[in-house]
């Protein structure tokens, strides 16, 4: 498997995954405008905002870069197992990290059911309506859930408890670790484990300085390849710096997942720029001693945040060490 169609398969499913997230994203800042939980009462403009983005856009992103990797692989037969697989990724909670296996595992499935399995002339009509996406959905489906969906469980609850024993040491530690864990897979079980231990340190009428750096560290993503993306043009193709646009509107409402279509498309060198820039953020923010006392919005609630020049510190840090990393680790594109 060359390198160079690798990662043609990987920029075809980024590219169409591309829209949704940004339509998504820009349908849930809008809903946190109102109020970062005024989507909560049902039959309100925020409520269908958020449902437009989360339940709409956000909820086809993973099935879509996973069908359109099977796509670009093995054409038309792969793109029904490809975005069943992503479902079930995201349904383990396996975000885009598992799209990306189940859009390749689908795409490579159907060209081996092409090869090996062997009709007779009368019966090779049924091969790319029946055979190819039942056999190919079923190999990857099953694959998925044992192979991702088994262990997810019990490595979420072995980070939980991590964080927990840490909870009584050194506050810039826990804040670098949680940083860098909302920005790893943006979204997936290691995003979630971090988010949901901020979340559990929430007393109403108090805040808590896990839950700002938590909300820091998932902030500095986009908005720091937003930033690298104007700073370093040349590293970008037209279509990512549109989207880095959008990302710094998504980074600002705290919607890592603005950073999902970068990091997909070259994960080796922006995964760890931006895990550096989210640890940064974490860790001043806690070592600072910001704290936050809601689960979400982002700049929309910056009432609630205290000491909040620290806070404003601690973001725009991580995203200048995010930017400034893209800018080295990224070359100019030809």
């Amino acid at each position: 498997m060359k390198s160079n169609s690798v990662y043609k398969h990987l920029m075809s499913g980024v590219s169409y995954m591309i829209p949704f997230v940004v339509a998504g994203g820009i349908a849930i800042a809008i809903s946190f405008a109102f109020g970062y939980d005024a989507f909560q009462t049902e039959g309100t403009l925020p409520a269908y905002l958020m449902s437009i983005g989360g339940g709409g856009g956000f909820a086809l992103m993973v099935p879509i870069l996973a069908g359109y990797i099977a796509y670009s692989i093995a054409d038309r037969p792969g793109l029904a197992p490809g975005m069943i697989g992503g479902v079930i990724a995201g349904n383990i909670g396996s975000g885009f990290l598992g799209g990306i296996v189940a859009g390749f595992l689908a795409g490579y499935v159907v060209l081996a059911i092409k090869k090996y399995i062997v009709l007779p002339k009368s019966l090779q009509g049924i091969m790319p309506v029946l055979i190819i996406p039942v056999f190919a959905s079923l190999i990857v489906g099953l694959s998925l859930f044992y192979v991702l969906g088994t262990p997810m469980a019990v490595v979420n609850k072995a980070v939980a408890d991590f964080l927990s024993s840490l909870s009584g040491g050194s506050a810039v530690v826990l804040g670098l670790l949680l940083g860098t864990m909302m920005a790893f897979d943006m979204g997936g079980p290691v995003n979630k484990a971090a988010y949901a231990f901020g979340t559990s340190t929430l007393v109403a009428g108090q805040g808590s300085a896990v839950m700002a750096a938590v909300m820091a560290g998932g902030m500095v993503p986009p908005l720091g390849i937003g930033l690298a993306t104007f700073l370093f043009a040349k590293k970008f193709t037209e279509d990512q710096k549109e989207a880095g646009k959008a990302a710094v509107v998504l980074g600002a409402s705290f919607i890592t997942e603005g950073a999902i279509p970068f990091a997909a498309a070259d994960p080796g060198r922006v995964l760890p720029a931006i895990m550096a820039g989210g640890a940064v953020a974490g860790a001043i923010s806690m070592g600072l001693g910001a704290t936050l006392a809601v689960p979400h919005g982002g700049v929309f609630v910056l009432f609630a945040v205290t000491n909040i020049l620290q806070y404003v510190i601690a973001i725009v840090a991580g995203s200048v060490v995010t930017a400034g990393l893209l800018g080295v680790l990224k070359k100019d594109l030809a």
